[in-house]
């Protein structure tokens, strides 16, 4: 269920606003879930396309963000399935997408590491800081899910970079 609410936006200046707020944050978070610079730009493209077309039903959303990475994870999926695309094990690349400093390059290999569904939820949980409620929304998963997933991804980055039994 999508929940909305009730600001006052103006369509025109609302989606460019959202665009150059949303637009690198949500590449970068789809660079580090898919392992791949190049198809989170393009799959951020795309989804903003779709986003754009849209934008009416989508501003009232409580967070289009979710919608935005969602999209771009979804369709990023496609892609896998239509070129049998393996994903990157090093996400050092991902760096040249934005400015910030990455954090720790083992912990970059760790993430790269676990499979699209577990990175996904990290990313979001962690990369956009959205809350678990607000991973499930943007995943279009049970709640419960996120935290398993989150759960065995803690897991497995734990024991890899040798911070758990």
């Amino acid at each position: 269920m999508v929940v909305r609410n009730h600001r006052s936006v103006t369509s025109e200046d609302d989606f460019d606003v959202f665009y150059q707020k949303w637009r690198s944050p949500i590449c970068q978070s789809l660079a580090l879930a898919l392992g791949d610079v190049g198809l989170a730009n393009e799959a951020i493209d795309e989804a903003m396309t779709r986003a754009v077309v849209r934008w009416e039903t989508l501003k009232d959303y409580e967070r289009p963000e979710g919608w935005l990475y969602r999209v771009g994870l979804n369709w990023a999926r496609g892609v896998f399935r239509k070129r049998r695309y393996e994903l990157l094990s090093d996400l050092e690349a991902a760096s040249r997408t934005w400015d910030d400093p990455l954090p720790d390059p083992d912990l970059i290999e760790a993430v790269g590491r676990l499979s699209l569904r577990l990175r996904a939820v990290v990313v979001a949980r962690y990369q956009l800081d959205f809350s678990t409620k607000e991973v499930a929304e943007a995943l279009g998963i049970p709640d419960g899910t996120v935290k398993s997933r989150l759960s065995r991804a803690l897991d497995q980055l734990g024991r890899e970079l040798g911070e758990a039994p």
